[in-house]
């Protein structure tokens, strides 16, 4: 199995970041939310605070396979302004690690030039700051070692498509099943 770590800023989109949580628990991963600051009460963008798993200092990279960047305002701009998160972006980028990203968030690894080539999506109105993606209007995409999704929305897609990178298709297309989902 694979350790994900699911990346929580103040104003993080709830939806997004818990709907990955709680699919790749039931799939059986080890997923741990991850507060980008020593609080480890985090306060949605709406309102909802959850409790971390750990803090962001607390984190040993080199046992993560998967990092996930939730959307949200102000979420996915704390997010990008975490110095030692965005190494560590950069870093699993670099070495063909799995890096995932919703909504907002994909607009991170465009201004990082990590889409440059790539298939990408986010939501609407961050297409432009998909820095050399071809964007498209789809609910998630998966091209090489990153993941991007388009928004709340779109939040078991993207889910279901990271589940399909860690494990298989047919893990994926059966937790869309127990969740009643069409894929």
């Amino acid at each position: 199995m694979s350790k994900i770590t699911v990346f929580f800023g103040t104003g993080y989109e709830e939806i997004e970041a818990l709907t990955v949580v709680d699919i790749l628990r039931r799939a059986g991963e080890t997923v741990e939310m991850v507060s980008i600051t020593e609080d480890r009460m985090v306060a949605g963008s709406h309102g909802i605070t959850v409790g971390m798993d750990r803090s962001l200092s607390d984190v040993d990279f080199d046992s993560v396979d998967v990092l996930v960047l939730p959307g949200g305002m102000p979420g996915t701009k704390n997010l990008e302004a975490c110095e030692t998160l965005m190494r560590q972006v950069d870093s699993f980028v670099a070495n063909g690690k799995l890096v995932a990203a919703i909504c907002a968030a994909p607009s991170i690894l465009g201004h990082r030039g990590h889409l440059k080539g790539k298939k990408a999506c986010s939501y609407p109105t961050f297409g432009s700051h998909l820095e050399g993606a071809e964007v498209l209007q789809v609910p998630a995409v998966t091209d090489g070692n990153i993941i991007t999704g388009r928004g709340m929305g779109a939040a078991i897609a993207f889910s279901l498509a990271i589940l399909e990178k860690i494990q298989d298709k047919e893990a994926a297309d059966k937790m869309a099943d127990a969740v009643v989902y069409e894929r």
